[in-house]
């Protein structure tokens, strides 16, 4: 369930602010505007970024080091946006003045840690993903249908991968061609048709919505 699991868990919430992630070169990598917006009351991250490193020297000289830009899913699809991992997330914090930095690293190390719990035993990542459908009130058969949903979509992935299909670009122009059959839809129109903004649109859909959803991309799997 690998690249369908990563993108389950691209968003994490740190006191009720979003964090985006992704899973690059086999460890998590967050977007630095999302960490600073968590931790300091400004509502400009990149203007508090320049004077953050602006003030520490250290960290202005080795920036290009610790900072990659990276492809991350956004509302308008993916965008290259600058991301850290976890040890350079923690050298940014250190020029952070927040007392929210201290619980943020706790935050952060958790995070780390059940990653590796789940790369050694990947029942533990469907698991955890069942507890979380299950807190926000969806039905045991709506869980069923939309695990198995995420077993086919790593399929289909699976399949595109053998035929040389890359980054996620490619995957969301498929991704859309397979959705237009479907529902006769883009995922973004149908985003907007639900009235979502951030929000997973396949943890919207309905029980017949995730039927067809599979039935599509297995389709696609068997004629590719």
């Amino acid at each position: 369930m690998g690249k369908e699991m990563n993108a389950e868990n691209r968003i994490a919430v740190f006191e009720n602010k979003e964090i985006r992630k992704t899973f690059h070169e086999g460890e998590w990598w967050f977007v630095v505007e999302d960490v600073v917006l968590a931790l300091i009351d400004s509502k400009d991250p990149k203007q508090y970024i320049q004077r953050m490193k602006l003030r520490d020297p250290e960290l202005q000289k080795g920036w290009v080091q610790i900072v990659h830009t990276l492809l991350i899913e956004t509302i308008g699809g993916a965008q290259k946006i600058l991301c850290a991992n976890t040890e350079s997330i923690f050298r940014i914090i250190q020029s952070i003045p927040s007392p929210k930095a201290e619980p943020f690293k706790r935050w952060l190390a958790k995070v780390g840690y059940e990653r590796i719990q789940e790369i050694e035993d990947p029942e533990l990542a469907a698991k955890r993903m069942r507890e979380i459908y299950r807190a926000k009130g969806y039905s045991d058969e709506w869980i069923e249908k939309r695990m198995r949903g995420i077993s086919v979509r790593d399929e289909l992935t699976g399949e595109w991968d053998k035929r040389g299909v890359e980054g996620e670009r490619e995957y969301s122009i498929l991704t859309a061609e397979i959705s237009q059959a479907t529902f006769g839809m883009t995922p973004a129109e149908y985003r907007e048709f639900k009235g979502l903004e951030k929000e997973n649109l396949r943890d919207h859909m309905t029980d017949l919505e995730l039927i067809f959803t599979m039935l599509g991309e297995a389709s696609t799997t068997k004629i590719a």
